[in-house]
Order: C-alpha cells, then structure tokens, then sequence
C-alpha cells in the first residue's frame, strides 16, 4: 500500500504507513459521524499540507481540506454538517450503505454487513444512534482491521474483503451527491479528499490480488 496521506493531524511525518492510514480512517470517521469539535478543526487549521513525497496524489485535495478547514469558522462548518446530513426526516445527502445500493434504509446490504461484523467479532455500541452501514462506522471498522492487535481479524485480507464489499461499491456516490450540495464547502473539500483516499486504498488492495 501506498502512503495514504500527506500529513497526519500531528504534523508527525515518521508515523508508519499502517498507522497513517489508520489515522486517516479515524479522522473520516470523526468528520462524519458529527460536525468537527474546536479541537478538531483547530488541528485541521494548522495541518502540515506539502507531502513527503513532492507530488502525492493526496497532497492538493488534503490541501482543500485544509484551505476549507481555515476559511470557514466553527459555527459555519457545524451548520453545514446539519444541512447536509441532520435534520428532522430525510437528510439532504445519505451516509448510509443501504441508500446508495438499495434506494432504501434497512434493506438486504445492512444485514449483509451485520453478518460480515458477527464473524469479525465485531457489534453496535447500542449508544450509537446510527446503524451499522453509516460510512463513519465503516472507517472505524476500517481503522479497527488495520490497527486492532488480533492479527486473525486485522490484516490485509481481511481489510481487503470488507472494503470491497462494504465501501468500495458505493462511497463514490456519496462523494458525488456531497460535492454536487449547493450548500457544501468544507464537506465538499472533504468529499474529494475521501475520493482519492479510497481510490488509493482501492488500488493499494487491488496490487494484493
């Protein structure tokens, strides 16, 4: 796999390329499931934005993301997460699975996931409002596979087989439907971003075959 990311939230260029792209699954997961805490996107803001590696193929849209992240403040980015993903009712943009493979919630991809999750051990907090094929639990599944300490669960195979069946077939839809939002700026960012992360994974896994 290739290195996935120009620059980790610490600005730590030594991390190693598993940790890199655990990281960058955690900090999807983060942007996604709620809107970005001061914390977070005050990290974002002064985020080391030139790659290692002089041309990177993420290093323009991590720069977007960057350049979104300081030109909007807290407030605005957490009114365009409401507008694009809360709300009363249907959303403006799904992040769920389902949507995107079926049309519907809760329909035949969701329980494919929640059997593909049992044999990994794996369950819903059911503190979490959301379900399972949300595409911010996804990148925590992700993270977890990459970076959890049982080896008969986290590796590349297995990273390999849940991402091709959970979030390859149709995390470009929601890229597409987030960028294409008259009201997305930083989401918009984020979207490309994601974009090319998974297109690197995608490529990354497709060299195991």
């Amino acid at each position: 796999m290739t290195n996935p990311m120009p620059a980790t939230l610490d600005s730590t260029s030594s991390l190693d390329e598993e940790t890199a792209r655990a990281e960058v699954y955690g900090l999807l997961a983060s942007l996604y499931y709620a809107p970005p805490s001061p914390e977070l996107l005050a990290q974002l803001r002064v985020a080391v934005t030139e790659s290692p590696a002089a041309g990177g193929f993420l290093e323009e849209p991590w720069r977007a993301v960057v350049a979104a992240a300081r030109e909007q403040d807290d407030a605005a980015v957490a009114r365009e997460f409401d507008t694009l993903f809360g709300g009363v009712g249907k959303p403006e943009v799904y992040l769920y699975g389902s949507h995107y493979l079926s049309g519907f919630l809760n329909e035949k991809p969701l329980a494919q996931l929640r059997e593909t999750l049992l044999e990994l051990g794996l369950e819903r907090d059911e503190a979490m409002p959301e379900t399972e094929d949300h595409f911010a639990y996804l990148c925590e599944v992700m993270r977890y596979l990459i970076a959890g300490d049982d080896v008969a669960v986290a590796n590349l195979t297995r990273q390999s087989v849940f991402f091709s069946e959970h979030l390859q077939p149709w995390s470009t839809a929601m890229c597409d439907a987030i960028g294409q939002h008259k009201e997305a700026r930083f989401y918009a960012a984020l979207a490309e971003f994601t974009r090319a992360f998974l297109s690197v994974e995608a490529q990354g896994f497709d060299m195991l075959v």
